[in-house]
């Protein structure tokens, strides 16, 4: 399941605050979990698999289609719900009352409470599910059961409008930070604005900069954190204080922190801005508004050369685990991850789709982007929080909004997370 361009309609990725916040309801909700739909017993003998979905009708359409043409006797009925926040409210509300869908969506915002809960089945012991990319299968993953099948993932770095930037000389990707720094200075000297970040999450830039701090420590920079092996303050500072010369060097404006995703990505699609900070998920919008733009997306480089790219695995299918027909729900997910299923679904969403038979086919501004997405390198914070991702994003946003303004430093950011994470632990 993408995450693209509905996550607000599907700017989903960066807005983690607005995101989580409705998710730790769900660990209340009655454990009783029943399906809604009509199972084995409908009328003819067809079997009926009900699902709840946050992409739209119209994306979907398609691939319940194909999943009838190939399964006869078999039908799909669907609901809907927008994510990130209305379709886990949904979600929360099905699982209490006891109307869950056969098969729903299992998000990273809510897979803690899913799994924990016993609200989904075990995927283990699926013959397909060696299909599904590794990382794919971690991050749905505890105590060896896998519990979604998500069948891709997203990237987010800098989007660029390469007309604007050939205005200043532009010939290829910054391969340092300090290259990215001066590429700004040269597109604000030329009256153009260079950069600009929605100031109402953790953003692309910063993900990427502490994620090459996490790659640095083998991928356990949060579990580490978490255990008391080391700080906030000691892994996030220096990711922190590179990424704050954006303000202090004038290449972006203080003013971001009041700009939302869809803010920026308007000023974008206008022309009046060089480049921002954007996931994947957002190509397909900006290039409906604006089709005459010549895109690409380029990882973020760090100090000392490296370069890396935020993002997360996108969301997998589960079963419920009390669901009214188990059989059909089995059959349509088992159809979902397929060739067929997902190459439907891909042609639909043009999404980063991650599973082992199918490659896609994808637009020539992700060609930088694609492989490492396939490959499982990147970062999101509040998808690797271990614990109160919700309480830690939403500490994260306000102390990041006091950093943008310049009214705390760089290492008072990472040392008050340290202290949220103190205080809810």
């Amino acid at each position: 399941m993408s995450l693209h361009s509905s996550s607000s309609p599907r700017r989903r990725g960066m807005n983690m605050k607005r995101t989580l916040i409705a998710v730790s309801a769900i660990a209340a909700a009655a454990l009783a979990l029943t399906g809604c739909s009509a199972g084995s017993g409908a009328s003819g003998g067809s079997k009926t698999v009900t699902f709840l979905s946050w992409d739209t009708e119209q994306t979907m359409k398609p691939v319940f289609t194909e999943f009838e043409k190939e399964n006869p006797g078999y039908t799909v009925k669907a609901s809907y719900a927008p994510p990130v926040p209305q379709y886990i409210q949904k979600l929360q509300t099905l699982l209490g009352s006891g109307t869950a869908p056969d098969v729903f969506i299992i998000t990273a915002e809510n897979k803690a409470q899913i799994m924990s809960g016993g609200f989904a089945k075990d995927l283990s012991s699926e013959s397909w599910i060696s299909n599904i990319s590794p990382t794919a299968k971690a991050t749905y993953t505890q105590n060896g059961k896998v519990y979604g099948a998500a069948t891709a993932s997203w990237g987010g770095g800098i989007l660029i409008n390469k007309d604007l930037l050939a205005k200043v000389g532009y010939t290829g990707a910054p391969k340092t930070w300090q290259d990215f720094l001066d590429l700004g200075k040269k597109l604000k000297a030329a009256g153009i604005t260079p950069f600009y970040e929605a100031g109402d999450g953790i953003p692309v830039s910063l993900a990427a900069l502490v994620g090459l701090e996490n790659q640095s420590l083998g991928g356990t920079m949060d579990q580490q954190i978490w255990a008391g092996k080391t700080t906030f303050q000691k892994t996030w500072t220096d990711a922190i204080s590179t990424w704050n010369q954006l303000f202090t060097q004038g290449v972006e404006p203080r003013t971001v922190a009041g700009l939302t995703g869809d803010q920026v990505t308007q000023q974008f699609e206008q022309g009046k801005v060089a480049m921002i900070g954007t996931g994947s998920w957002a190509l397909g919008s900006i290039q409906q508004a604006a089709p005459s733009l010549k895109l690409q997306y380029l990882a973020v480089p760090g100090a000392d050369g490296q370069a890396y790219w935020c993002g997360a695995v996108s969301p997998g299918y589960a079963i419920n685990a009390k669901a009214k027909d188990p059989e059909a729900a089995e059959k349509f997910v088992q159809f979902l991850q397929s060739k067929q299923g997902v190459e439907v679904y891909q042609k639909q969403t043009q999404s980063i789709t991650t599973t082992k038979d199918f490659t896609p086919t994808l637009d020539p501004s992700l060609s930088d982007m694609s492989d490492a997405v396939r490959a499982g390198k990147f970062y999101l914070p509040a998808v690797n929080w271990p614990t109160h991702s919700d309480q830690m994003s939403t500490e994260a946003t306000a102390l990041l909004q006091q950093t943008i303004s310049g009214s705390i430093t760089p290492e008072q950011f990472a040392k008050g997370l340290d202290a949220k994470l103190d205080s809810v632990k």
